[in-house]
């Protein structure tokens, strides 16, 4: 029930033809289910008076009810085709919308293969099963109930058959869905899976054909997209089970109305039965067990569609593990920040933490260079200023204040980020670099690309800054996609800038121009930059060395160059020179200071 409850608030504006498709599908079966029993008054008349004006009279009536159960299935079928179609609209919206207000930890939690494959299959399934509900499962009880009064008003006797076969007909139904539920399940894991491995082989094109692993990535699928096949199998086999037993019911009870209708047919000679009423027992006994068999279908469809809105109703009911406090702060003082005692880790039931006993204060305006092994933690640190996760333990101060006390909105407008993965969209690099302030002016847009050194290139383009960028950006090289993702986060004016490792893919020229902009042209910005070139952060106000998620060294280039073993490695080892250097002092003091 609480899936239900959740789910079913996405029905929004669609409740009318929700309420109207069953309210129609109940006047269709009312008037399909008396056409038999009106068949058996209206041969009775006729056999009275067979003048051409009373069969057209009765005829007409019957055309008539006929068409009105026409027109009432029609309406009942496009209210239940809308309102199918707009509550799967608005759950693929409230879905996307709640992935939408995630926190990193919450993305963290599901696979994006599986987030895809419940926007897709499994909101498919329920618009389906939704379809069937409000049409086929209302018509289906309500034909069955009618159907029975009508037959017992004919003869009380045969109706009981009715009685014997239902009860088999059920606990054969919940035999079969009791076997496919488990089966379903699972299947959609195993969609999960496939839909991963697509996923990844798409975005490691480059890398398959290079190493030629065609064959195996197609052996490797093949593996999965059988696993799933066979799940199906399994279950659509179990499945078809329901047909023959449905028809074995429907013509045993059809035989046996004909064998004992007829018994009191000539045993009464017509006074008890008549043919005209075995005929309609007969039309009964098939509306009642048909109705059965689409019950079957709609169970059929639910029992598939169960999983999936299992699967749907956990996103909608994932609460992001970041909320604004009740009263937060709107206004960001400065780019000062400082960690406190700062512990984290990324789930509360991991063991170990990512970082531990960090201390840090950093002055608005400063420009601190942060270097460490690969699993060093660096990017960990850094996403904790502007709130993409929060604090184990301690505190992150920006401005002055903790970050948990501002409106997360407000606070993420001061603090630019380019991330480690850097990501441009489909869309012309005006509307990428937008993304930075929509309301950004071409001059305010040329100004971040001249700081980021990426308007030269840009303007090397036929189309210049209406260049279109395919999708995942494609179609510009690494450095460029890192100076136009630093040229989007510019123009958002922050108070914080962070680079996580963003300019890798740039040459030491450009590198250094990108830093001599920020230092000229951006003064009053902090500026966090995670780098793994020395060169790129040795003029930083600080330089933090990080290992095993704690700071084990803090100093300017000139201090831990003098005192820092790990930063003196780091450097002779980039710095040819420096590394003679230092081989030849080291020959110096092994031989006493005599080698020249």
């Amino acid at each position: 029930m609480n899936v239900v409850k959740t789910l079913i608030k996405s029905l929004r504006q669609y409740k009318k033809e929700s309420v109207l498709s069953p309210v129609l599908v109940s006047l269709e079966v009312a008037l399909e289910c008396m056409i038999p029993l009106y068949m058996v008054t209206m041969l009775e008349k006729i056999q009275e008076d067979n003048s051409i004006e009373n069969i057209l009279l009765y005829g007409g009536i019957l055309l008539v009810m006929a068409a009105f159960s026409l027109l009432f299935g029609m309406l009942a079928g496009r209210y239940a085709a809308t309102a199918s179609a707009g509550f799967s609209r608005n759950l693929r919206a409230d879905v996307y919308a709640r992935i939408q207000g995630f926190s990193f930890a919450n993305i963290d939690k599901f696979s994006s293969s599986s987030l895809v494959t419940r926007l897709t299959t499994d909101i498919t399934n329920i618009q389906n099963a939704y379809m069937m509900i409000v049409r086929v499962a209302v018509r289906c009880p309500v034909m069955l109930v009618i159907s029975l009064i009508m037959a017992f008003t004919i003869n009380v006797k045969i109706s009981l058959i009715f009685f014997a076969l239902i009860p088999v007909l059920g606990i054969g139904l919940f035999i079969i869905f009791r076997k496919v539920e488990p089966i379903f399940n699972r299947v959609f894991k195993k969609y999960d899976a496939m839909n991963n491995s697509v996923q990844e082989n798409i975005k490691g094109m480059r890398v398959v054909k290079s190493y030629v692993r065609e064959e195996y990535e197609k052996e490797k699928f093949g593996a999965t997209a059988q696993d799933v096949r066979a799940d199906f199998t399994r279950g659509e086999t179990i499945i078809a089970l329901n047909a023959p037993l449905m028809q074995l019911s429907i013509w045993t009870a059809i035989t046996l109305i004909c064998i004992f209708g007829s018994s009191i047919i000539i045993r009464t000679t017509g006074s008890e039965l008549n043919e005209a009423a075995l005929s309609s027992l007969i039309a009964y006994a098939a509306q009642i067990l048909s109705s059965l068999m689409m019950l079957s279908m709609v169970m059929v469809m639910i029992s598939i569609a169960t999983s999936s809105a299992e699967r749907v109703a956990e996103v909608l009911n994932e609460e992001s593990t970041l909320k604004n406090p009740e009263d937060p702060v709107y206004e960001v003082a400065d780019g000062s920040v400082e960690f406190r005692n700062v512990g984290f880790k990324y789930s509360e039931k991991a063991e170990r933490f990512a970082l531990h006993n960090i201390n840090l204060r950093v002055e608005p305006g400063q420009t601190v260079g942060i270097l460490g092994g690969t699993g060093s933690s660096k990017t960990s640190l850094v996403n904790l200023i502007p709130r993409l996760y929060d604090v184990t333990e301690g505190q992150v101060m920006v401005g002055g204040r903790d970050v948990r006390d501002y409106d997360i909105e407000s606070l993420r407008n001061q603090v630019s980020v380019v991330l480690q993965k850097n990501v441009l969209f489909s869309g012309t690099i005006k509307e990428n670099l937008r993304w930075g302030n929509p309301d950004a002016t071409d001059e305010e847009m040329q100004e971040a690309c001249r700081r980021a050194q990426a308007h030269d290139f840009v303007m090397s383009f036929p189309d210049g800054y209406d260049t279109f960028i395919e999708q995942g950006g494609t179609n510009v090289s690494g450095g460029q996609k890192q100076r136009l993702c630093i040229a989007r986060a510019l123009l958002k004016k922050p108070k914080i800038l962070i680079l996580d490792d963003s300019t890798s893919a740039v040459d030491t020229k450009t590198d250094a121009l990108i830093r001599m902009a920020f230092r000229e042209e951006l003064p009053e910005v902090t500026k966090f930059i995670i780098a793994q070139r020395v060169s790129s952060v040795e003029d930083a106000d600080k330089i933090i060395i990080m290992d095993g998620g704690e700071i084990v060294a803090c100093g300017t280039h000139e201090e831990l160059l003098a005192g820092n073993e790990i930063y003196q490695e780091v450097y002779y080892s980039q710095n040819k020179i420096g590394a003679d250097a230092q081989e030849l002092k080291k020959l110096k003091d092994a031989k006493g200071g005599d080698a020249q």
